[in-house]
């Protein structure tokens, strides 16, 4: 299989050369990315990438401006010119299903303190805001309300038509850096260490009025939330700059699991354990979530942990899938993931299950897996006794793409039209599945020959 290189290739960073990485050959048999295609129209940093539909995708940067583009065949559709500065924040508003007119919104927050509002169909800037006191760094959007709201910091609420509804006060200088919605008309806030919820009152009888309504701070996080995303209808999952995941009840907001990394500076350490230690605080960052039904995937610092819900235990890790940073992750259809990294690199990851010795300890705790603090013996051996015939798992690298010359930020798939991946070189990639593309090929030359009368003279 094609290794690519566009520009240079992965570069080791820190200690990677030290590191164990899993890496694997050129013949790459289970990865179908075997074509891709390079697309070049920003001048700086791509950062966001969104999905519009089937065959539609957005991207967005530190250069302001935003492109649409066509996923199967790479054409630029639509540039979008208005911001002065950075993209901080996309998002897509799709139309009501109940109503006629089927016009889908672009909404992005930039560093220039403004919002705006764009038809995704023509380009055309249908609403610029710009009241805000701070950058919004995030969007979200309550579909079944048709409301979206934007957070910096204060948190406020947009109808379709872009009126403000109602908005809270000044939350603090961090700002919120996070919003997901959970049931009852809540909202939950990620801003610095707190988690703060909020309820969206709708207009009644009595009040015509919308409200928000700040319901409960969570402070159980003890550093910055980095990442906070719905777990499903009833749980949502944070993570921190010091490695605490906690997962959260989305109905009355108590905490269903806590794991974290709890380093214990013994003087049975000597110095050059805890200098060791306190080098890599950093390889602990949880960078980015994602899930499926039984399992939350997790971004830590170089690696990749499989937590299982209903174990609260992980399953499968990867200490170090990369040489640098893990940004954003993804998982597949056939227990497959795909994750990139500030090293340049965009990783495909299988879970297999794999036969565990009857002897060996599984560790009860999530971060234990990185060997850091003691284990407790007796806590130990009842655990032993419960796994000697349980499953495990590992996650076995089966796809290495390099063609990015830094950091890849975030990455897109489609099922029909493969991966888009989008980086720190200004550039954006569509990875695709060669078969499938070899395929349409000779599917669309028999179609011109059919259609030119020489199909039967090449038969």
């Amino acid at each position: 299989m094609l290794r690519w290189l566009i520009g240079g290739g992965r570069e080791p960073q820190g200690l990677a050369e030290k590191s164990p990485l899993q890496t694997i050959g050129e013949e790459q048999t289970q990865n179908p990315y075997t074509e891709l295609l390079v697309l070049k129209a920003h001048h700086d940093i791509v950062r966001f990438l969104v999905e519009l539909d089937d065959y539609r995708f957005a991207s967005a940067g530190d250069d302001g401006i935003i492109f649409v583009w066509n996923a199967q065949t790479g054409e630029k559709l639509l540039e979008l010119n208005g911001h002065t500065q950075k993209i901080t924040a996309i998002i897509t508003f799709p139309s009501l299903e109940s109503c006629e007119e089927k016009r889908q919104l672009i909404l992005t927050a930039s560093a220039d303190r403004t919002v705006i509002v764009w038809d995704s169909d023509t380009g055309r800037q249908v609403q610029r805001i710009s009241c805000f006191q701070s950058t919004v760094k995030c969007l979200t959007v309550l579909q079944r309300l048709d409301v979206w709201l934007s957070g910096g910091n204060d948190l406020c609420v947009w109808n379709r038509k872009s009126d403000l509804l109602c908005k809270t006060s000044y939350l603090s200088d961090t700002g919120i850096s996070a919003l997901v919605e959970i049931p009852k008309n809540c909202v939950v806030a990620a801003a610095g260490k707190e988690l703060i919820i909020f309820r969206l009152v709708a207009p009644t009888e009595v009040s015509l009025e919308w409200d928000i309504l700040e319901v409960k701070r969570l402070l159980d996080h003890q550093d910055n939330i980095l990442s906070l995303i719905n777990v499903n209808d009833l749980s949502f999952v944070t993570g921190s700059h010091i490695g605490e995941l906690i997962i959260w009840d989305a109905l009355d907001w108590t905490v269903q699991a806590y794991e974290r990394n709890f380093w214990d500076p013994s003087p049975q350490l000597d110095t050059q354990q805890e200098i060791k230690l306190c080098q890599k605080s950093n390889d602990i960052s949880i960078h980015h979530f994602t899930c499926d039904e039984e399992n939350v995937f997790a971004a830590v610092g170089r690696g990749l942990y499989v937590y299982n819900l209903q174990m609260k235990r992980v399953i499968a890790c990867q200490k170090t899938a990369h040489d640098s940073n893990v940004l954003h992750i993804a998982k597949l259809p056939n227990r497959q993931l795909i994750s990139c990294s500030e090293d340049g690199s965009v990783r495909i990851w299988e879970l297999r299950e794999k036969q565990q010795l009857a002897a060996e300890p599984v560790p009860t705790g999530f971060f234990n897996m990185w060997g850091f603090g003691r284990v407790n013996k007796q806590a130990h051996q009842p655990v032993k006794k419960q796994q000697e015939n349980a499953t495990s798992y590992s996650l076995e690298l089966i796809g290495d793409l390099i063609g990015h010359s830094s950091s890849v930020e975030v990455f897109l798939y489609f099922e029909d039209h493969g991966l888009v991946t989008c980086s720190a070189d200004h550039l954006i990639i569509l990875w695709k599945n060669g078969e499938r593309e070899s395929r349409l090929r000779s599917l669309r030359l028999f179609q011109k020959l059919e259609e030119n009368g020489d199909l039967h003279l090449a038969l």
